[in-house]
């Protein structure tokens, strides 16, 4: 096959830009190789050359995919008329309906700004590019949620030594609370997850807590924060379920934005999340927090990551890849269980 000067020169040309991109970047840490990280705050530095920053004329907002997505669109319909007036730009809510699109959609450049839930916040950092700066909080600091494991009143479960060979929901693969906390503090009380009981996974906390008072699981380990919404809501009687272990306080979903925004843009969406003050619906939803408290990545999420680092999880391609997947399957199970119930109706 021969291969003409022309195109030899042509693909030379094609790697010269990634050749310069890397050997400009002294440090990356574990970011994916599109990011760097030079002042090794562990977030994606905004790119130097000017002509990579974004500077969109409709910002794209969202919440983490948990519970009722319409819910949380209404929640901070507020707020993003407050991001709007500050940013002098149009900002609209966009749906994601699990945790690996919500970062696939940060990392192609449709999402701009966002709540990413305790967990998945590590994937969105190294993969998407994600500058955390804030988590939901009051005057006295960020507001913080455990980890707890519920059971029903009536099922003679009184302690977690007592879980040993029961049904037990954990939520989904990526989930904090939900998964990586149970399976790095639970050996320590003499429990250990897919040894001692067989980890059955709801999909999310709602159903997990749903799960346990309708008598399908023995037991789940939740966030106390969607456990007690749950509860004010309504939606299951805390009166007939019981708390058996409470975890030390985790920082809840962070707040930030992509990290390749214009850096005025940056500031002024910096200034909207430190300004704003909830509405009394809002504070409600959010059990009390009444604004956005500043956080850093390096700090707050330190015992997040070490929980993902003693569990095994890396925040990697791969790793993500696994989540989507796992999130395919929980989809197409949860269509086919509809579509069988739908079938029984007819």
């Amino acid at each position: 096959m021969k291969i003409s000067v022309k195109g030899l020169l042509i693909a030379s040309s094609l790697l010269i830009p990634s050749i310069t991109m890397a050997s400009e970047c002294s440090s990356r840490g574990v970011l994916d190789d599109r990011y760097c990280d030079e002042d090794k705050d562990l977030v994606a530095d905004s790119p130097k050359d000017p002509e990579e920053w974004s500077d969109p004329s409709t910002l794209v907002f969202t919440y983490t995919p948990v519970e009722d997505p319409a819910l949380y669109k209404d929640a901070f319909a507020d707020f993003q008329a407050h991001i709007s007036k500050i940013t002098g730009k149009r900002v609209i809510y966009y749906t994601v309906h699990s945790n690996s699109a919500q970062v696939e959609a940060m990392r192609s450049g449709r999402l701009h700004v966002a709540g990413f839930s305790t967990g998945p916040t590590g994937y969105a950092v190294n993969l998407a590019g994600y500058v955390p700066i804030a988590v939901k909080g009051d005057e006295n600091g960020f507001q913080g949620y455990n980890l707890i494991t519920i059971v029903r009143k009536d099922s003679g479960i009184n302690s977690m030594s007592d879980l040993k060979g029961k049904k037990v929901a954990h939520t989904s693969a990526s989930s904090n609370s939900g998964n990586l906390a149970p399976r790095a503090l639970f050996p320590a009380k003499g429990l250990v997850p897919d040894e001692d009981y067989k980890v059955l996974y709801s999909g999310k906390h709602d159903q997990s807590i749903l799960g346990v008072f309708n008598g399908d699981y023995d037991a789940a380990p939740v966030a106390s924060d969607v456990y007690d919404r749950m509860v004010d809501a309504g939606r299951v009687d805390g009166s007939e379920l019981k708390i058996i272990y409470r975890s030390p306080r985790f920082p809840t979903s962070a707040f930030g934005y992509a990290h390749n925004l214009k850096p005025e843009l940056v500031e002024k969406i910096q200034e909207a999340f430190y300004s704003y003050r909830f509405t009394p619906e809002m504070s409600a939803t959010f059990k009390g927090a009444d604004r956005f408290a500043p956080i850093t990545y390096k700090e707050e999420w330190g015992v997040i990551r070490d929980i993902a680092h003693a569990t095994g999880t890396a925040y990697t391609k791969s790793g993500l890849k696994q989540l989507a997947e796992k999130d395919a399957a929980k989809r197409a199970k949860k269509k086919a269980a509809l579509l069988a119930k739908q079938a029984s109706n007819q």
